[in-house]
């Protein structure tokens, strides 16, 4: 693959064959960032599970100490009572059976996150074909599947983040803004990481961390220790 002028100037301050501390290896990532906008910094975790197997198939969220520096829109399904608790914290959007059409004839997707109350996922359930590939489906594990929206809907503001393994095993998450300050990303990184260590299943045999690689979003991969993991 071809990279341009700019990426070619920011790989050469990141040495491939170093495994960096944490610290450093957010200093180079924030370092290495040269587009004009403010890029995410992501990290992606390759992990020994084999997600073909139920009980090693990790998912599940996290607050982010400092956030993700992204403004976060949430649409609530919920009915009676919870349409004016989801109002009052701050959904964006509340609905129910109406948004059905909206969503699936329409295509509107304004919206990051969806939330929605145990009595409302017969519902849900029908957008499964719209949501399910957009990784949008509300689910228990990720506390979207709630009757308690106000605390769903304060810590999907305040930088909420899933993770989970795609089909190869790697798990890809934000962990903040090239505009944020070294300790915020570091401190959220190893937020994220705590979380995923305390995930490992129980039935997994060898390494469960395989590697650990830290980028903005144009930047090149910088490689993390996992040697603490």
């Amino acid at each position: 693959m071809k990279h341009g002028k700019r990426y070619n100037e920011s790989a050469k301050l990141v040495d491939r064959a170093t495994f960096y501390e944490i610290e450093d290896a957010v200093a180079l990532a924030k370092k290495s960032a040269s587009a004009k906008f403010d890029e995410t910094v992501e990290v992606h975790i390759r992990t020994g599970c084999d997600g073909r197997h139920a009980e090693q198939q990790i998912r599940g969220a996290v607050v982010l100490p400092n956030g993700t520096g992204k403004t976060v829109k949430v649409l609530v399904f919920a009915k009676g009572d919870k349409v004016a608790e989801a109002e009052a914290a701050g959904a964006d959007y509340v609905g129910g059976d109406e948004l059905i059409p909206k969503i699936q004839n329409d295509g509107w997707l304004d919206f990051d996150v969806v939330v929605a109350t145990p009595d409302m996922m017969g519902i849900v359930g029908r957008l499964g074909k719209v949501l399910g590939p957009k990784g949008l489906m509300p689910n228990p594990k990720s506390g979207t599947v709630t009757m308690d929206v106000t605390k769903a809907i304060n810590d999907i503001k305040a930088g909420k983040v899933e993770y989970r393994l795609d089909k190869t095993n790697i798990i890809h998450c934000p962990i903040g803004k090239v505009s944020f300050s070294e300790e915020q990303l570091t401190q959220n990184l190893n937020t994220l990481l705590e979380a995923i260590v305390k995930a490992k299943p129980s039935s997994l045999k060898g390494q469960y961390l395989r590697s650990i690689t830290l980028s903005s979003t144009m930047g090149p991969g910088v490689k993390v220790s996992v040697a603490k993991f």
